[in-house]
């Protein structure tokens, strides 16, 4: 078959299979390991959230044969089954990376891919690694495919996760080409997420979808595995993705520069856990208020100047009475009254006691959004946030940031990275529990399997 003739899904399919561990520069693999460390520590923090603990009840009823282990509770469930319900932990706070240029996306939601197929075929975690490093490849690059993004169109990003969850799972259980190239084309088929579960009211859907596409993609591959086919045009055919969502679309950030520059080295680390959008308010706000021993109650009102998408999204009416820790941080009002009040923003700012206090009543309504159009034409490049805070007396005090902490251009640390993923964890586990499964994390490559390495994150709770 000649090059200029190949579909997208198989030019996709020869990379990825011919991509190797070797191909990786060594700060690539120490990225990805940072990636998994921030990962694997807000599936720890959700252990306790309502959502995973359904999913958990669900499959621990439904039961099968035991093939790969949920994050931290060392249970062993099908490998189909864990892919989505470990997802879902790492998606639950809305604490994991973030992905911003046309489209958003989460691109850690497909880690739980490459780690629960891993343990069922007994992969090496050097072949883990790999796989995560394409499921950021390419779901960074689908991110800049539309222009505008299926965000701006009315659909959510799973849309995008579905094309690459069989990617990630295609690469551990080592598809052929072939195979692989049906494997995006049974995923590519159907589970399409549209808009709502991010839109007005926000439920667990919110953080659901995601995983539920990553799942997807890990039976199309083991569907694929067994001989079944899929459509191969899936992108560029008709009726597929880019005849059904419209025009405008890049096909050459799809490949410029593949294998030579690595997109997981642009993906940026949430310092809250909060919608990625909030980042560089909150960050602006906290250092107003801390600065300035800024007391809510005498707080006149609140200006919060944003681009257009945040001012829809983040401001709609029922970000201003949200019930549910879902809608809450997907509220900028909610997340900049919390940052004036607290002084701090903490996955604690999201339990239902602190969402009812009388004090975000009496905060939340002096918040008001207004959109840019000169912050619009500098966005995704940069996160523009200009908060001023008017105080009773007349003071007024004004802060612009441009990106937020977690910004590859302001890196958390591993230090900061160390304090995040300590405070997701329940006090009563051993600090030589924590450092043990931190060494585990950022050693991996030095695992041979699967296996050793996720019964390492078990999380054993004192006698």
């Amino acid at each position: 078959m000649k090059e200029d003739k190949k579909t997208i899904s198989r030019k996709i399919s020869e990379f990825a299979i011919s991509f190797q561990y070797e191909d990786l520069p060594k700060k690539v693999v120490e990225q990805t390991k940072r990636f998994l460390y921030d990962s694997i520590g807000c599936a720890y923090g959700s252990m306790n959230t309502k959502d995973v603990n359904i999913i958990k009840d669900i499959y621990t009823e439904i039961g099968g044969k035991e093939e790969a282990t949920i994050i931290g509770f060392g249970k062993k469930i099908p490998a189909v089954n864990a892919s989505f319900l470990n997802s879902l932990m790492i998606r639950s706070l809305d604490f994991n990376d973030i992905y911003w240029k046309e489209d958003p996306s989460h691109p850690s939601d497909i880690i739980s891919a490459a780690l629960s197929l891993g343990e069922k075929v007994n992969a090496s975690m050097k072949e883990v690694i790999v796989a995560i490093v394409l499921g950021y490849e390419f779901e960074q690059r689908l991110c800049e495919f539309a222009k505008p993004g299926l965000r701006e169109r009315k659909w959510h990003h799973a849309t995008i996760t579905q094309f690459v969850s069989p990617i990630v799972a295609g690469k551990v259980l080592n598809l052929s080409v072939e195979q692989m190239v049906n494997a995006i084309g049974i995923s590519g088929s159907h589970n399409h997420t549209i808009g709502c579960p991010t839109a007005g009211k926000l439920t667990m859907m919110k953080n659901t979808v995601d995983p539920m596409a990553v799942q997807s993609g890990v039976f199309a591959a083991l569907m694929a595995e067994k001989g079944y086919t899929g459509t191969e045009a899936i992108f560029e055919g008709k009726e597929g993705l880019m005849d059904v969502y419209g025009p405008d679309w890049d096909l050459n950030v799809l490949f410029a520069d593949l294998g030579e520059k690595f997109k997981i080295m642009e993906c940026s680390m949430k310092a809250f856990p909060t919608e990625a959008l909030t980042h560089t308010h909150i960050s602006a706000t906290l250092e107003l208020v801390r600065e300035n021993s800024i007391d809510y109650n005498n707080v006149e009102n609140v200006i919060i100047t944003t681009i257009a998408r945040a001012a829809d999204i983040l401001f709609d009416p029922e970000k201003y009475k949200p019930d549910s820790r879902e809608t809450a941080d997907h509220s900028l009002p909610y997340c900049i009254a919390c940052a004036i009040i607290d002084k701090k923003i903490t996955k604690e700012s999201f339990a239902d006691v602190n969402i009812r206090r009388k004090e975000i009543k009496e905060v939340i309504n002096k918040i008001k959004g207004k959109a840019s159009k000169d912050f619009e034409k500098i966005f995704p490049e940069k996160q523009p946030s200009c908060v001023k805070i008017k105080m009773k007396n007349g003071q007024v005090y004004e802060k612009y940031l441009e990106y937020p902490k977690g910004d590859p251009r302001e890196p958390m640390n591993l230090e900061d990275l160390r304090i995040k993923f300590n405070s997701l964890i329940d006090s009563n586990i051993e600090i030589n529990k924590l450092k043990e499964v931190e060494n585990t994390i950022l050693s991996c490559e030095k695992n041979n399997f699967v296996n050793n390495f996720m019964k390492k994150l078990i999380i054993l709770k004192k006698k």
